[in-house]
């Protein structure tokens, strides 16, 4: 198997142009004293940086927040009253459904 060819393919795919990622072969153990296992390194291209991104912040969309804040603050935040029924309604269903 061809690694760099295979890193190609994947960049294709995953529409990057350039990736980061970094292969250094293994260290011997025998020489340096230090198991394969420590030795091994592993870098994200720019696709795996993004996706680590955006999962550390647990899915919070900080604009959306912020947008809603300052409609509370300001008095000209709206929910109609038919869009809460229906989520307590559903919220209801989906709780009795799972117990």
């Amino acid at each position: 198997m061809n690694i760099s060819t295979d890193l190609e393919g994947l960049k294709s795919i995953l529409g990057t142009s350039s990736a980061t990622s970094a292969i250094s072969p293994a260290k011997s153990g025998a020489a340096t004293g230090e198991s394969a296992l420590t030795s091994d390194q592993a870098t994200l291209s720019s696709a795996g940086s993004a996706v680590l991104e955006s999962s550390a912040d647990g899915g919070v969309r900080a604009d959306k927040v912020a947008d809603i804040q300052a409609a509370l603050a300001d008095g000209s935040y709206n929910v109609p009253a038919s869009a809460v029924a229906t989520k307590v309604v559903d919220a209801m269903l989906n709780g009795a459904m799972k117990g």
